[in-house]
């Protein structure tokens, strides 16, 4: 029932938008490598998103601003500081956490301007290979820091914007005459303010208002798609680097929660630490019936571990490998509501079918992104 719902929804994304008007302009070279200044005029939209909650809201015109239609202009960033914008902005340099920074620029649609590589630790295998589907200019972007930032390189790529997660790149790069931004999503309460801002810095306000909704929108979809599970009946689990005993990120205490899941390393756990490290002995007395590992080769390590043969996810062999997209799901992600559909899907695949999941993802990327996937490209993606 669930899966018709999805399939009768009316589900327009701003992809749809630029086909409807036929007006896109492409201009612009970026220094180290390609770029676009995307123009699209379209008209409003209303846009039904909820497939067990009528929700109807009203999109604008979706524009990215031209050079001369607007001037520099200061913003006030989530550590109080005072930066100046450039009305244009055609080059914007992440640093630290590429995963998460990028992410959030490619959610606003601006992803085709994010002009340089991501550092080793995110190239060094194919984990983030989708980054260079949502980005693929990346390949010829430059590399601006390793194991630590390359001022040289960073200066000569002259970044219109910098984006960072700690005040000590902030205040580094600004002393060296750059605007940069500091960001943070560290909790729930950070993402508004989050998107805002950079809906604001990109002229996307539009966008970030959709986001907001689409959040709040799909938060609230899945509370009630779980709700009439018992609490006897719902599923445990241990999310992380199982070998290690550790669940590093106390964000997947909710996503979990929000899929119906019981997390085992919830009890008890100081929220003022983002990871948490636990005992063979805790494990086994949890027995998860399901887990959810940060490394597609832990599956294999854990069904050959004699100790955890008992264990309920074991012995079902219900192991599953969080995904990374733009991000990895299991983090701080502007996808995270996709990371609880997913997770509902492998608990409850009666209320979250494949198929439903399926066009969650593909109106995600869609409509945000501006991509499109194929239907392999998802069938990866949910594993």
């Amino acid at each position: 029932m669930q899966g018709k719902s999805q399939k009768q929804q009316s589900k327009i994304s701003r992809r749809e938008f630029l086909a409807g008007t036929g007006a896109l302009v492409l201009t612009g070279v970026l220094s180290g490598c390609k770029s676009s200044i995307i123009t699209t005029t379209v008209p409003d939209k209303t846009v039904t998103q909820n497939a067990t909650k009528t929700v109807t809201q009203t999109v604008t015109s979706y524009i990215t601003t031209t050079p001369a239609e607007r001037p520099s202009f200061t913003v006030t960033d989530m550590a109080g500081r005072k930066v100046v914008i450039p009305g244009v902005i055609d080059k914007i340099a992440t640093f630290g956490a590429n995963g998460v920074l990028n992410t959030m620029v490619e959610t606003m649609g601006y992803g085709s301007k994010i002009a340089n590589q991501m550092s080793s630790r995110f190239t060094k295998t194919d984990k983030w290979k989708y980054q260079f589907v949502f980005a693929p200019q990346l390949n010829n972007c430059p590399v601006l820091e390793t194991t630590e930032i390359d001022i040289e390189a960073v200066l000569q790529l002259n970044p219109d914007i910098c984006l960072c997660m700690t005040l000590a790149t902030a205040t580094m790069l600004e002393e060296k005459g750059l605007s940069v931004l500091y960001l943070e999503w560290q909790t729930l309460d950070d993402i508004e303010p989050c998107i805002t801002l950079l809906g604001r810095v990109f002229g996307k306000e539009d966008v970030a208002i959709d986001y907001i909704d689409y959040f709040n929108n799909k938060v609230a979809e899945a509370e009630s798609l779980v709700a009439g599970i018992n609490e006897q009946d719902k599923k445990k689990v241990l999310y992380g680097s199982i070998t290690s005993y550790s669940q590093p990120h106390a964000i997947a205490e909710w996503w979990i929660a929000e899929a119906g899941g019981i997390s085992v390393t919830s009890e008890g756990r100081d929220p003022e630490k983002e990871s948490v490290t636990y005992t063979l002995e805790d494990l086994l007395m949890w027995n998860p019936d399901v887990m959810v590992t940060t490394d597609n080769k832990m599956a294999a390590e854990l069904l050959a571990m004699d100790t955890l043969k008992g264990i309920n996810a074991i012995k079902n062999n219900k192991i599953y490998y969080v995904p990374t997209v733009a991000h990895t799901w299991g983090n701080r992600t502007p996808e995270q509501p996709l990371t609880i559909f997913w997770m509902m899907n492998k608990l409850y695949p009666d209320i979250m079918p494949t198929a439903t999941l399926k066009d969650e993802i593909r109106y995600f990327y869609s409509h945000f992104f501006l991509i499109d996937l194929t239907d392999e490209q998802i069938t990866e993606i949910i594993g």
